[in-house]
């Protein structure tokens, strides 16, 4: 953050926010090293740790020397939910960046992000795509998503068309409209949040990666899958509920079988047809 002549505080442009609970050493360093690198610097990092058992965790937030650096522990452990929640109360930003602790931020992703939001008043959120780094194999494999508001909240309704620790989101648009994570959708809180935002605003994905994804053995999506395919397919039922003319237009799949063995698939996406031979695709037509 920068200071005035009176050498008081001024408001960051982003307020950079970071849950951790018992993180990797390698992990958390990467993770913070990479945002207090980035090329563009008004920004405060807030750290909430959710009580972590492991008080390594807590040494390696403390070796750090920048006053960018907001540190605070949650007097109990609140859960991913709730402690997101805090983060959101405590930060003074115009805009959220959203961060997850084993994750790598590239350096000019603040940059490209703020300039994207002052150009776009009518986007309240701005994500992108991602490295998917797989450790074991030490390869990391671009991903992104499609790229305008209409597709991405098409797509919402079956799929979570926003990477969340690669998000940006307008301060305003959380604090206006009461929008908060929601405890009942654990570990699916960041599809609601979406969700929720919907009425109020646009979507917008840039089409380059913005962050490094550790995809290991410790992710919440492999540690709890059941639990995560129970609150994925809630919070689908609630989209479903609040926004049914844009669920009865999602891309669908028609399957054709032959003496009960599925052989031919045909999935209708958004602009064009997928047709697959035993899991193969062999024709794609472009919907005019």
């Amino acid at each position: 953050m920068t200071n005035n002549k009176n050498n008081t505080p001024t408001v960051p442009v982003v307020s950079v926010l970071l849950p951790v609970y018992n993180t990797r050493e390698k992990y958390l360093r990467e993770c913070i090293d990479s945002i207090l690198k980035q090329s563009f610097a008004d920004f405060e990092l807030i750290i909430v740790n959710d009580c972590s058992t492991d008080l390594q965790v807590e040494q390696v937030i403390k070796s750090y020397n920048d006053n960018r650096i907001r540190y605070y522990v949650n007097d109990i452990n609140l859960g991913i939910t709730g402690t997101r929640n805090r983060l959101m109360s405590l930060a003074k930003g115009k805009y959220w960046a959203i961060v997850d602790h084993d994750d790598i931020s590239l350096t000019d992703r603040l940059k490209k992000q703020v300039a994207y939001l002052d150009a776009h008043p009518e986007v309240g959120v701005v994500s992108g795509g991602i490295f998917q780094y797989d450790e074991p194999k030490n390869r990391k494999y671009p991903i992104l998503h499609v790229e305008h508001d209409k597709d991405i909240k098409l797509k919402l309704s079956r799929e979570c068309e926003l990477y969340h620790p690669a998000a940006m989101i307008r301060a305003d648009l959380v604090k206006n409209n009461n929008i908060a994570y929601e405890e009942e959708y654990s570990p699916a809180e960041d599809r609601v949040l979406w969700y929720r935002m919907i009425p109020f605003t646009q979507f917008y994905n840039l089409q380059e990666p913005l962050i490094i994804y550790r995809w290991h053995a410790s992710n919440t999506s492999k540690t709890q899958q059941f639990k995560m395919d129970c609150a994925i397919e809630k919070a689908r039922l609630l989209f479903e509920k609040e926004y049914p003319e844009i669920s009865r237009v999602y891309p669908e799949t028609i399957t054709i079988k032959v003496l009960s063995f599925p052989i031919f698939k045909i999935k209708k996406e958004i602009n064009k047809y997928r047709v697959y031979f035993l899991g193969i695709q062999i024709l794609s037509i472009k919907i005019m």
